[in-house]
């Protein structure tokens, strides 16, 4: 039994020394994809999953990556660094994004990404242990349109252009973890397009969900679940009913955010009164007023602004 016991350690040193690699790790998913096929048949959510597949393999070009499993809704893929691992990532999102915009809202997709490094076991073809499923989890934590990375992704990151754009998020609690997992977010977004975070007239700044849409107004909850994205609140209740229960929506298009007006309430966009339904461009620095009440500052390149606690050591 001893020399048995022996033969497998020496076998499993032998197996490390031959398949072990630290390797990139990426998944991504398609959010919303089971209420897609539920609504619109198995035809229509097959064409989804593969115009996934298909922009995922167009952005991993030439970085080195290469798909190891399209199960389900996500797509597995392993790059030799992290540098290119989240550039071909943003990349997705862009091209994503680009597609969105020639499609009605019933067709976009959205895509969440994990990214995680660490050691695999491979023999070039397959990819396999503990870090390939903790990659998967992280996925699933994220929301949609959003690219999340691990510590060790982020320190294996030497991209500075790429580590400027992570902010930590509050610690996670992911599916079969007992610990909490500190995890950051990309923001992949062309900062001189898009507004990451926005300014209230009393000081108190938010960063902007990462959602396609995203909704601004009074109303906290409906029905039990979260009415808006953003709540707007004055410190005056007297003035409360100036803003809607829903005053308006921002949406994401690929050359930047349109804010949509919903409500008959004033809305007034660098100055200018915008009618229900009527849309307006909104980037770094636009000012948009509601109810006459509120401010709020749309805020241009806020990571570079960001203090040195927010961004993780290397």
């Amino acid at each position: 039994m001893t020399e048995i016991i022996r033969l497998q350690d020496q076998l499993s040193k032998a197996l490390v020394r031959r398949f072990e690699k630290r390797l990139a790790l990426v998944f991504t998913d398609v959010v919303g994809s089971t209420p897609y096929f539920a609504r619109f048949g198995d035809e229509a959510g097959r064409k989804l999953q593969q115009r996934h597949v298909d922009l995922v393999q167009r952005a991993i070009g030439p970085s080195g990556g290469r798909i190891v499993d399209t199960a389900g809704d996500g797509a597995f893929v392993c790059f030799p660094a992290v540098d290119v691992a989240l550039a071909a990532m943003v990349e997705l999102q862009a091209q994503i994004a680009i597609d969105n915009d020639s499609r009605s809202n019933d067709e976009r997709l959205v895509v969440r990404v994990g990214c995680h490094f660490g050691p695999v076991l491979t023999d070039g073809v397959l990819v396999s242990g503990d870090a390939v499923n903790f990659c998967s989890r992280v996925a699933g934590s994220a929301s949609g349109g959003e690219i999340r990375l691990t510590r060790e992704a982020f320190s294996a990151l030497t991209d500075v252009r790429l580590r400027v754009k992570c902010r930590r998020l509050k610690p996670s609690t992911l599916k079969g973890i007992d610990r909490p997992i500190e995890l950051l977010s990309l923001d992949w977004h062309d900062s001189q397009l898009f507004p990451a975070s926005i300014r209230f007239s009393d000081g108190v700044e938010l960063p902007l969900p990462s959602h396609d849409v995203i909704r601004f107004g009074r109303l906290k909850e409906q029905d039990g679940l979260a009415a808006n994205d953003v709540l707007l609140v004055v410190a005056d209740p007297n003035d409360s009913n100036r803003i809607s229960r829903w005053h308006f929506e921002l949406h994401r298009r690929a050359n930047g955010f349109v804010l949509r007006s919903v409500s008959e309430a004033l809305t007034e966009v660098d100055g200018k009164s915008m009618a229900r339904g009527e849309e307006a461009s909104v980037r770094p620095g636009t000012l948009v007023r509601v109810g006459g009440v509120l401010t709020i500052e749309f805020l241009g390149d806020p990571l570079l602004r960001m203090s040195e606690s927010t961004i993780l050591p290397r």
